[in-house]
């Protein structure tokens, strides 16, 4: 042979058909590299190749050892024994009874005092034992009141009143400059006792206290533990705490401990901004590490729908931090199953065992006390199946991304500089191949989107959602037929005399090609995640250059396809960790993601591009294989026996199961809406239960249970009316724009909404000033319309600056904690210089939400009845509102 890369076509005698169906042994082993023209003319070399069956045999071993290892590592929460610095079973005492109590919202007697009161009496206790030691413990009760906008779900502003705060300063005995903070939180959304989002990361710091506090070795500096009581209200006593509190002006660093799901591992899914020096404390200090840059770059992308604590010290007091979180399991998040008993000790020895090594290496650290001097710089980070971390800095790994980009390149150039290729034939063929590749990845997407479409009409969206393994089978094996097909087409159509051992070489330098496109795309546009590319091209690089030898003179022989596999385990064992830190997080979201982003698109989609990836460097097998009809056949099998399963609605979407409970979220209110005019007489008045569905497949399962609940009272939305006049808790309108409305009678709370005029004055520049009063429940939410021509130029919320929705309305939301005051704010309004007569009365439309979830206000008859009714497997969040609406 001229060359081991070098893309000939053989000149055949006969038939184009490269497939040698000659059942000789030594012919079926070690046959003529797929070139099947004239028999009595024998190829140059004779190389193994690949039989179907080992082929397939293969690659799906190596899937499934990589995958149990991935699970076998995400299992292992606990790695070597424990110390006894950090005693579990103590936390989860504090666990058992700060749930106890039930769902803590903020302003209930549940999270204002009794949770206050034992978190009180539990730091007393430490104080009370560590009395003699070395450090003094303070503790300071804050009820901050305060206001600030947010451009979270589109943007709009919070206002709270004497939220609570638990700040425990620890620290040696004659004081100390410099603090880090420990931030969690004890409130719930309604109706969950919110045992994982967060009541156990207030049990793992009550006792990292405890064991920092009992030290005999004093702190270099001190730490806050922050137990705030208002995040579920939107990062509202964080912002309190940050802003107002003395003591914040002296920290450096915090630490913010999370939920996103329940149990498991506790993942670094943020750090920064920039300074590095944070991640190398928490990769030589934690016991168990489980980090990502990939999920930091994601999560801060906006892609996923939520917001921690951490965007406020970050945002607010210009503090860098660590945020963690457990992300398992995230069908149970924000509902009644998240208990106590479904969160493993382990799960908390192994969270305690790594913030109290971290806190305490960065108590001990002299960075601390001088961080703005380490502050540039980001970090590349991620862990090898929870066994170690690999980090350095980005800067470093931009020199890498590049020098490895380089070999690929200098590869792909000696290639095209051998004997053989001139003219660029090389060149071409690679183009070509890539072409095919990227090809087949559009081809594959469109099909398997097709019958995602399908599914959806067909009426069986989330399928998956109980069963995960089910939307592999469909879209997986869609998708990787879809794929083989396009290679097989290829194979016989247009490399029909072409040797497939040189057409293996060749469509693994596309692979190669491919992937480090994508490395210096990522590299270029500064982002850390840039490490996954450099891991899928360096270890392959490297492998096939050491097999070279092997494959130049034996083929696609076992010995050198078991040591490519090997030589690919490394990235590709990462990578599929990667995935499935995607799927545990983007499954259980489909549940929450509101009724008009498709499921299936999303979930097809994420399978197909997992498929397309894991498959890169396998197509260097398609072309190694004497014919791939069986596995096409496979594919097929599994993917018509389920599509026929799914279309017989075989496959459930949610389960009551108690072990893994994957409920239907449903959100009903109790509601009285009032409008008046503007002349402050009511127009109109009605009650009933507001219903909304929080996935794509809205009602369609509760009706057989609930028939009165069907598209006959299938709202619509009022566009003259704020936030079409119903009773948004936030302002969600966008995700969940079908819902619900079932005539009830009309609420009775026992603390009504108090809502008043106070003035209305015309200023000297032209504008309306308007004040206004309001006294009522924990919750509120206000709305302000400005009529069309009109426009709010000022307010006392916030910076001062209204911020607005995305539809223009302008949203705020408001919490109190015990004994608040009457809220009074006021605004400063242009009118419209034409009025739209249109258009709705006036020049700006106010309305009020009151929201009760706690008490007896909690509850009527009417709710109770219909929840009932509910099946096991959805789980109703109830609660009663009222909204009332005002034209000035």
């Amino acid at each position: 042979m001229e060359s081991d890369t070098t893309v000939r076509r053989i000149k055949p005698f006969g038939t184009h058909n490269y497939v040698a169906q000659d059942n000789n042994e030594s012919r079926d082993r070690c046959g003529d590299n797929g070139y099947s023209g004239d028999p009595k003319r024998k190829p140059e070399v004779s190389l193994y190749l690949l039989r179907e069956g080992l082929a397939a045999s293969l690659v799906s071993v190596f899937i499934l050892v990589l995958w149990g290892l991935v699970h076998l590592s995400l299992q292992q929460l606990v790695i070597g024994k424990p110390t006894g610095e950090f005693n579990a079973e103590r936390a989860r005492r504090h666990l058992e009874q700060i749930t106890s109590v039930g769902p803590r919202p903020v302003g209930s007697q549940e999270n204002e005092v009794l949770t206050v009161g034992y978190l009180l009496q539990q730091i007393e206790k430490i104080r009370a034992e560590t009395a003699q030691g070395p450090h003094q413990l303070t503790v300071d009760v804050q009820r901050p009141t305060g206001s600030f906008s947010i451009d979270f779900l589109g943007g709009f502003t919070s206002f709270y009143d004497r939220v609570t705060n638990i700040a425990v300063r620890l620290e040696p005995k004659g004081g100390t400059q410099h603090l880090m903070l420990a931030n969690c939180h004890f409130d719930t959304v309604a109706n969950s006792p919110g045992a994982s989002d967060d009541a156990v990361s207030c049990a793992v710091m009550l006792e990292v206290l405890h064991s920092l506090a009992n030290q005999s070795t004093p702190l270099h500096h001190g730490v806050i533990f922050l137990f705030n009581g208002a995040e579920e209200n939107v990062l509202q006593a964080s912002h309190g705490f940050i802003t107002q509190h003395p003591w914040a002006k002296q920290v450096r660093a915090f630490i913010n401990l999370e939920a996103a799901g329940v149990g498991g591992k506790e993942v670094v899914f943020q750090t920064g901004p920039e300074n590095p020096w944070l991640v190398q404390a928490y990769v030589q200090a934690a016991k168990h590490p489980f980090a990502s840059v990939v999920g930091q770059e994601v999560f801060q992308s906006g892609i996923i729908p939520s917001d921690t604590d951490f965007r406020i010290y970050r945002d607010f007091g210009n503090i860098p931090g660590i945020d963690l979180a457990f992300i398992e399991n995230g069908f149970i998040y924000h509902t009644k199953y998240d208990t106590a008993d479904r969160i493993l000790t382990d799960s908390i020895q192994r969270a305690g065992d790594n913030i109290l090594a971290v806190l305490k290496y960065l108590v001990m650290s002299e960075k601390l006390a001088d961080s703005s001097e380490y502050r540039h710089g980001n970090m590349v980070f991620f862990d090898l199946l929870g066994v170690v971390v690999v980090a350095y800095p980005a800067r470093v790994g931009t020199i890498l991304n590049y020098m490895v980009a380089t070999a690929t390149f200098l590869y792909l150039a000696k290639k095209a500089s051998l004997p053989g290729n001139g003219g660029g034939r090389y060149v071409r063929d690679l183009a070509f191949a890539t072409g095919v590749a990227v090809l087949s990845w559009f081809i594959t997407l469109l099909s398997v989107l097709i019958v995602a479409l399908l599914v959806t009409l067909l009426g069986h969206s989330m399928f998956w959602y109980t069963h995960f393994y089910t939307s592999i089978s469909l879209y997986g094996a869609a998708a990787a037929g879809k794929m083989i097909l396009v290679h097989t087409l290829a194979k016989n159509l247009y490399y029909g005399g072409v040797r497939l051992v040189e057409l293996g070489d060749l469509y693994f330098d596309v692979s190669l090609l491919l992937w480090c496109c994508s490395l210096v795309w990522l590299t270029q546009r500064g982002l850390c995640s840039a490490y996954v590319p450099m891991l899928m091209v360096a270890f392959p690089l490297a492998t096939r250059l050491l097999l070279a030898k092997e494959f130049k003179h034996r083929g696609a022989s076992l010995k050198y396809s078991v040591l490519y596999l090997f030589g690919l385990a490394l990235p590709y064992v990462h990578f599929m960790f990667l995935i499935w830190v995607v799927f545990e997080t983007f499954t259980p979201i489909m549940g929450r993601s509101g009724t008009e982003i498709p499921p299936e698109v999303v979930l097809a989609s994420l399978v197909t591009l997992a498929t397309i990836f894991l498959s890169s460097f396998f197509l260097h097998f398609i072309y190694l294989v004497r014919s791939t009809k069986w596995i096409l056949a496979g594919l097929a099998s599994v993917f018509l026996v389920m599509l026929l399963l799914v279309s017989c609605s075989v496959f459930f979407p949610y389960s009551g199961s108690p072990d893994t409970p994957r409920p239907k979220r449903v959100f009903l209110q109790h509601t009285t809406r009032t409008f008046h005019n503007l002349q402050g007489q009511v127009e109109s008045q009605d009650s009933g239960l507001w219903i909304n569905s929080f996935d794509y497949t809205g009602i369609q399962h509760i009706t057989p249970h609930i028939p009165e609940i069907n598209d006959s009272v299938r709202t619509r939305c009022r566009d003259d009316r704020p936030f079409c006049g119903y009773p948004w808790f936030l302002p969600v309108k966008f995700l969940s724009k079908k819902n619900w409305y079932l005539p009830a009678p009309e609420v009775s709370p026992s603390s009504p909404v108090e809502f008043s005029l106070l003035s209305k004055e015309e200023t000297s520049w032209g504008t309306i000033k308007m004040t206004f009063s309001v006294k009522g429940p924990s919750h509120m939410s206000l709305y302000l319309m400005p009529h069309r021509g009109a426009s709010l130029s000022t307010w006392s919320l916030g910076d001062g600056t209204p911020q607005f929705d995305l539809s223009g309305e302008y949203f705020v939301f408001y919490s109190h904690g015990l004994d608040a005051p009457t809220w009074t704010f006021w605004f400063e309004i242009q009118p419209p210089r034409d009025p739209d007569p249109s258009g709705p009365e006036g020049m700006i439309s106010v309305a009020i939400s009151s929201h009760y979830f706690f008490d007896k206000d909690q509850r009527t008859a009417q709710l109770e009845e219909i929840l009932h009714r509910f099946p096991s497997w959805a789980f109703p969040s109830s609660w009663v509102s009222t909204y009332d609406m005002y034209r000035y």
